[in-house]
């Protein structure tokens, strides 16, 4: 049985939200907008863009433990890196980023 779309347990488990004064101000100025035909659909997207938001920094963290392993995996047969290339390649990456914002 579905749960998700019997009532009581909409009520059990998704109670009103409480919003504060600014959020609530936010809420109502993008239903005025027009954008948004209700608060409702103003929460079920801001809850969609979190999700998808939690998605991308959960794979993000997989991708960075896979390289961490990665790393680790190559000083343990050994293998290194000079600390001046890693200054450079860091300085590389900041440069790159520093491009992107302007």
């Amino acid at each position: 049985m579905n749960l998700t779309g019997h009532a009581s347990w909409r009520h059990a488990c998704l109670p009103k939200a409480h919003l504060t004064p600014e959020l609530e101000q936010f809420v109502q100025i993008k239903v005025q907008s027009g954008r948004y035909n209700s608060a409702s659909e103003v929460v079920r997207e801001a809850l969609r863009l979190l999700e998808e938001h939690e998605r991308a920094r959960a794979a993000q963290m997989a991708e960075f433990n896979e390289e961490f392993g990665r790393r680790l995996a190559s000083l343990d047969r050994g293998e290194s890196v000079a600390p001046s290339e890693i200054r450079s390649r860091l300085r590389r990456k900041y440069e790159q980023r520093q491009k992107k914002r302007a």
